[in-house]
């Protein structure tokens, strides 16, 4: 009895050891962040339209919009970190072959999440953003932001694009670990797409243009996911059955 409880005792010791890291490098980069906020607000603040001003409406908002800013520089700091650990936790269950698949995808993670940074910040934020304050400008009225609402406006959009992302990689890892399948990702579209658009219903102003602005990328990185799934996907199975003519031959 003792010799089955050890192991699992052992192993959520190694868990608590491992998410005890991944909180400690949070806070270093929520640290780090808070450093490095006023640097970042003042370059987003360049890249602002020259007629909107921000104004501080509470004493609390400078303080709000520092640790905004410090949990997403510390999201991106702890990201490719925490996925390290999740993969060294469960790599003993792994042959060594998944080991070298899973391991080589952690880089390609960070990446993808700071391009969905990217795309969200220099492309749907900024369509967004001149749709609204055109329907000011046609009603006449000057643009006056909170800090604290503008910029939390903009990472609620930028932020879970850059997570949605990850979709297609995450997808491309399950199909090389023969966990997912092509068929279950077809069958499910309509409902990915459902799910989707009322993400984006959530995330964006509570107006149709802004709606579909948000889905069309989101179903675009459903598509493609699905896309390389089915490519990966008969990849494997010519290379299934590729060792198995071999096996065949030798024997």
């Amino acid at each position: 009895m003792d010799d089955k409880i050890q192991p699992v005792t052992e192993h959520l010791g190694e868990l608590r050891r491992r998410l005890i890291w991944i909180i400690v490098v949070f806070v270093f980069g929520l640290v780090v962040g808070f450093v490095f906020a006023a640097d970042f607000v003042h370059w987003l603040k360049q890249q602002m339209p020259s007629n909107v001003t921000m104004h501080v409406f509470s004493p609390s908002e400078p303080l709000r919009v520092y640790m905004m800013f410090a949990f997403v520089i510390s999201a991106a700091i702890t990201l490719p970190f925490a996925l390290y650990q999740v993969w060294a936790f469960v790599k003993p269950g792994l042959t060594k072959a998944e080991q070298r698949i899973t391991l080589t995808y952690i880089p390609f993670a960070a990446i993808m999440f700071c391009l969905g940074l990217l795309f969200g910040f220099y492309v749907i934020f900024p369509y967004l953003l001149r749709f609204m304050t055109g329907l000011s400008d046609a009603l006449g009225t000057t643009e006056t932001f909170g800090i604290y609402r503008y910029f939390g406006f903009m990472f609620n959009i930028v932020f879970p694009l850059a997570l949605f992302f990850e979709l297609p990689l995450v997808v491309m890892l399950l199909t090389r670990l023969r966990i997912l399948r092509p068929e279950p990702l077809r069958k499910g579209r309509r409902m990915a797409y459902l799910g989707m658009v009322v993400l984006a219903a959530v995330i964006t102003p509570p107006d149709l243009v802004s709606n579909i602005l948000v889905s069309i990328p989101l179903i675009l990185l459903y598509e493609i996911s699905l896309l390389l799934c089915t490519w990966l996907h008969r990849r494997i199975q010519k290379e299934d059955e590729a060792r198995e003519r071999a096996w065949l031959e030798e024997s």
